[in-house]
């Protein structure tokens, strides 16, 4: 009821509404011996739960931190059968069907103690349908979180693999200057490592399944309608980087974003925030092309930052962008000496987008 209208004026009604509803608890206190209240989003901090004595908040008590999910331990011994028969179906080995649930269900973590929690609703569908799908992410589109990041001036890609201190993700403070709360608190963030001395906690995707599913809603929000399009681009974008074709990839990419709208987008009313934009987007492109490949995006060496890197099993494609700018320029910036030793081969490109026709403008390769 309140996501659902979240940043509208009906936000402040529905919340007195549910004040009124749960309310009723503090009236029936005498008769109640345990309740507990479960949903997507925590709002004991804006007063819905002020109408009767204030719940107590176990969302991060290593106490209960696997109450609502399914542990290592648990997995291995009580769907040790289920686990069998998928491997068997799946042919492959016990032990390479139990790393594949893992890198695909695994890695939520509630509290500092950092156990290791599968999601049930994934976990419990996968042994039932004997397939490895995204089944969490199929039960419903997080609307208002795309929403959210669509009118933000922050990107997923600033808000990933960050500490924080709790005090900025686990309360109820979301809104459109600040995302991060609803998007920990609907689980596409969770507690990847905790600094004890710092008291901060590392934020980033739980695993596979969540980072696939949460990149697939955004390009929804990003490409306006043609994210089956994009979907359909990306298996070919796959084949001709794989087989070294660039001059096919780059045509291919100028053509798709030639059609997409972006001028409803806030965050490309100046020339920094273009380049961000491009960035976000053209990373979108190449984190969905899937397979083995590896992505990442402003990787850090000691001879400087490349904006983009795309890792296959033949080739390493290193990506600079320039807005408005010398195509060649931006390959000068990019630096391939972390992979002399390498044995793929290094292709360095150079794009420059044009802010004027919101596309590839120009672009270079060595």
């Amino acid at each position: 009821p309140i996501l659902d209208v979240l940043d509208t004026p009906l936000e402040d009604e529905n919340r007195e509404i549910l004040k009124g509803f749960y309310s009723t608890f503090k009236s029936a206190d005498s008769a109640l011996r345990f309740v507990l209240l479960t949903g997507v989003t925590k709002f004991s901090q804006v007063s819905v739960f002020s109408g009767f004595n204030q719940p107590k908040d176990i969302s991060r008590n290593a106490e209960f931190d696997a109450i609502c999910g399914i542990t290592e331990d648990e997995l291995h011994t009580v769907f040790a059968e289920p686990i069998k028969t998928l491997a068997d179906k799946m042919e492959c080995s016990v032990e390479e069907m139990k790393d594949k649930l893992k890198q695909k269900y695994d890695g939520y973590h509630f509290s500092k103690k950092m156990t290791d929690i599968y999601n049930p609703f994934s976990i419990l569908n996968a042994l039932d349908s004997k397939s490895l799908d995204d089944f969490w992410f199929a039960s419903g589109t997080p609307t208002y979180l795309v929403k959210l990041l669509s009118r933000s001036k922050e990107n997923i890609l600033d808000l990933t693999s960050k500490y924080y201190d709790a005090s900025t993700f686990a309360d109820y403070k979301a809104d459109v200057e600040r995302p991060l709360p609803m998007i920990y608190q609907s689980g596409y963030l969770t507690i990847k490592d905790y600094d004890k001395k710092g008291d901060m906690y590392l934020l980033d995707f739980p695993n596979k399944e969540v980072k696939k599913g949460f990149l697939t809603a955004l390009m929804a929000g990003y490409f306006k309608g043609k994210e089956s399009e994009a979907g359909t681009l990306n298996n070919g974008l796959c084949r001709m980087l794989s087989n070294g074709d660039v001059e096919g990839f780059m045509a291919e990419v100028k053509a798709f974003l030639s059609s997409v709208p972006y001028d409803a987008h806030e965050s490309t009313k100046d020339a920094k925030a273009t380049e961000k934009h491009f960035q976000y987007t053209f990373y979108l492109l190449l984190r969905l092309m899937g397979g083995t490949n590896y992505v990442y995006n402003e990787k850090s060496s000691s001879f400087g930052r490349a904006d983009c890197i795309l890792e296959m099993d033949d080739y390493i494609y290193i990506f600079e962008y320039k807005v408005d700018g010398d195509a060649k320029t931006a390959i000068e910036q990019g630096h391939a000496e972390p992979y002399t030793t390498d044995p793929r081969k290094v292709v360095k490109i150079g794009i420059s987008f044009s802010s004027e026709t919101m596309t590839v403008g120009d672009w270079a390769m060595e």
